[in-house]
């Protein structure tokens, strides 16, 4: 019985690692010969074209492998192993996408098919600087060759069924995906995973060529924002997945996966933070190359954690050899960095070096510093219960006690130091100009504190006193850093003003467009601020649990819950038990809900059961409830229901972040070159737009100081 999809597939596969291996060899001897001047059969930059070629013909390869693969889900191929076992005929054509990475196989593919759409991407920007780029594109085809082999030897994706008779039907997909948000959550982020490797790839051929400057920086910066952008949407969808679907009332759970998935962004942040002292001040060049590289070795750990079930989680796949080769390529790429670095090491001495504690170079490396040390506690605890099972012979797991009594004053000290940085100038920092800008802020941050104390949040008086004192201490620095960022943009807003003539607000519209990258990242530290408000919220978190049945009620916090009905329901996937359940607030009709619980049956020797929750959601609250079964002995359904404050700053929050991030992306407007008499609220100089406009004022201290933290 011939089987056409698959052995396409295959066979694409095999054409994609054939290109890969081109791509690599003839890159590297072309580069070789380049720099040693060397003649070759073909003219080196004849080469260095054909593998800049064949490294965007493998995208089409692997496009094809991807397309045949998602065929023979939608087609219900059931020959294929890996389709059989996560797919079914009953499942609904939407969810048929999400067997691309449901499984180990197909996760793999998408890796290797969203490197290569990367790869392609950037091959055909080579113009932009053909020798980096094609150091780059070499550097990537590495990368990429990995990823195919592991898909063409270790974990086919379209290896047929043992015996080579498809059964009827599969065996359906996880219930766990069968969620609108895990067909966008697992591709974005997977495209922050695997987009670190253009940074690194960028990072490693600069320092092997000894590039002379930042401009590699440059060039790769839009990169690491968009790479950072999906990353961090990932994990915030992810976030939501969790809160909505497993039905535990949080949305992080310090996780094994969700840790794989902070520390790169962690690094990633630090990354995107510190070559800031590179562009403007040329230092820390060494430590800039080694967080680009940590950051990309830290996504191949997430994906060695994800896949060879070293570590018991929801998200995990089942325990795999596969890890193996995840540890080799780890060594290999460290081994690989450690003897590039120490080979060009002079090559990164820096041009200057820190001359205040009390400057932006400081705030940059405690920012640093502090990201670090988070990162350092989450891969500790991740890592710990493997240490301890090789130590010890027996598991011992960290819980969320451990990561919260760490990274939550961790968490408090990057809000701190986020309000911070904006207002300091660079090299150093007048007495003046501190007083004048801390001021406010920090009046404002005294006037919240009390103001939430007298309003009733009195911390001090709960059982789990310290995390409700951090929450209170969370809100007034959270309140202290928006005031900062509202008050640069307004100062800013007024120069323009006064340059323009424009009304307030159509001067902090140019004032944005004139330096996108500094506003821009404003808006993102505003995004992120909310986000904490929102995960302070939880310290006040309240739930309770009780049977149901007809008529009766359960009261929480000002609502009372009244249950209606609960029925039964049936379809091909899936059978389905809920409760209608009537919501009361201070004796008026809110709303309805209606939570569920189903057990999905598709071929399976086990019912798998999943939670679907029903969400009330105000700015100040959810009120989450979730139907947790029946009681066997009468046959009542078990209602739990909690009331989460704040939840939705979160969700807001990524959005002003989403927003801001593209706003950064934004090419900025060309100021004006006219001199134009402004005075400086520290000294009544002359100053020219640019400087107004976040430049230096001729007493070398900023009006408002120039640079993003993003």
């Amino acid at each position: 019985m011939s089987h056409p999809m698959p052995l396409f597939g295959s066979f694409s596969l095999l054409l994609a690692l054939v290109l890969c291996i081109y791509t690599l060899l003839s890159g590297a001897l072309s580069l070789w010969a380049i720099a040693h001047g060397r003649v070759l059969a073909i003219a080196p930059e004849r080469l260095r074209e054909t593998s800049r070629r064949a490294g965007l013909a493998s995208f089409i390869a692997v496009s094809c492998a991807a397309f045949a693969l998602i065929w023979a889900a939608f087609t219900n191929d059931f020959s294929v192993d890996y389709i059989l076992h996560h797919t079914s005929r009953a499942l609904p054509w939407y969810y048929k996408f999400s067997a691309l990475w449901s499984g180990q196989e197909g996760s793999l593919l998408l890796w290797a098919w969203l490197l290569a759409g990367y790869g392609f991407v950037l091959r055909l920007r080579h113009k932009t600087d053909i020798t980096l780029t094609a150091y780059a594109s070499t550097i990537l085809s590495a990368i990429q060759i990995f990823f195919v082999l592991l898909v063409v030897f270790v974990a086919p994706p379209f290896a047929l069924v043992p015996g080579g008779v498809a059964p009827a039907d599969g065996f359906g997909l996880n219930p766990l995906l069968q969620y609108a948000e895990m067909v966008i959550h697992p591709p974005l982020l997977y495209l922050g995973y695997v987009g670190f490797s253009i940074p690194f790839a960028f990072a490693l051929g600069a320092l092997m060529m000894r590039y002379p400057g930042e401009k590699w920086i440059q060039i790769t910066r839009r990169w690491t924002m968009v790479t950072w952008l999906f990353l961090t949407c990932g994990i915030i969808l992810g976030m939501h997945w969790a809160y909505a679907v497993l039905g535990w009332g949080g949305y992080w759970g310090w996780d094994p996966v969700e840790n794989a998935s902070l520390m790169p962004w962690l690094t990633g942040t630090a990354f995107l933070h510190s070559v800031m002292m590179q562009e403007k001040r040329g230092m820390m060049k060494g430590w800039n190359v080694w967080l680009i590289f940590v950051t990309f070795m830290l996504t191949i750990l997430g994906t060695l954690l994800t896949r060879s079930g070293l570590v018991s989680s929801v998200h995990a796949f089942a325990q795999s050899s596969i890890g193996d080769w995840f540890v080799g390529f780890l060594v290999l790429t460290l081994a690989v960095c450690l003897f590039t670095f120490l080979y060009q090491r002079d090559h990164l001495r820096a041009e200057n070096h820190l001359e205040s504690l009390v400057s932006r170079e400081s705030s940059f490396l405690f920012n640093n510093l502090v990201l670090l040390a988070a990162c350092f506690t989450v891969l500790w605890g991740t890592l710990f219960p493997v240490l301890s099972e090789f130590v010890q012979g027996s598991k011992v797991t960290m819980g969320a006690p451990f990561y919260n009594r760490v990274t939550v004053p961790i968490g408090l000290f990057l809000i701190f130091l986020t309000g911070v940085g904006p207002l300091l100038a660079w090299r150093s920092t007048s007495l003046r100009a501190i007083r004048r800008n801390f001021i406010l802020p920090c009046s404002v941050i005294l006037v919240t504190a009390i103001a939430l104390m007298l309003c009733g949040v009195r911390p001090w008086r709960d059982d789990d006193a310290t995390s409700g004192i951090y929450a209170l201490v969370c809100f007034a620095l959270s309140a202290g850093v928006i005031t900062a960022i509202i008050a640069e943009f307004l100062r800013g807003a007024r120069v323009v003003s006064t340059q323009t003539g424009k009304n307030l607000v159509a001067s902090t519209l140019l004032l944005t467009r004139r330096n996108t990258r500094r506003y821009g990242g404003y808006l993102i530290h505003f995004g992120i601020v909310v986000m904490f408000i929102g995960l302070a919220g939880s310290a006040f978190n309240q739930s309770k649990e009780a049977e149901m049945s007809f008529g009766d009620s359960m009261q929480l916090n000002g609502y009372n819950v009244v249950c209606q009905s609960y029925s039964q329901d049936s379809n091909a996937n899936y059978d389905s038990e809920f409760a209608l359940l009537d919501v009361f607030h201070n004796g008026k009709k809110i709303t309805r809900l209606a939570p569920e619980r189903r057990v999905y049956f598709a071929n399976t020797d086990h019912a798998q059961p999943s939670t679907i929750v029903a969400i009330h959601s105000t700015l100040a609250s959810d009120l989450y409830v979730v139907f947790e079964g029946t009681n066997p002995a009468n046959d009542k359904p078990i209602i739990k229901v909690f009331i989460n404050p704040l939840v939705n700053w979160i969700w807001g929050g990524i959005v002003i972040v989403i927003f801001g991030t593209l706003v950064a992306l934004v090419p900025p407007l060309k100021t004006a070159t006219r001199r134009v008499e402004v005075p400086s609220p520290l000294t009544a100089v002359p100053l020219t737009p640019d400087a107004a406009l976040g430049g230096f004022a001729r007493s070398t201290v900023p009006i408002a100081p120039e640079g993003p933290h993003v």
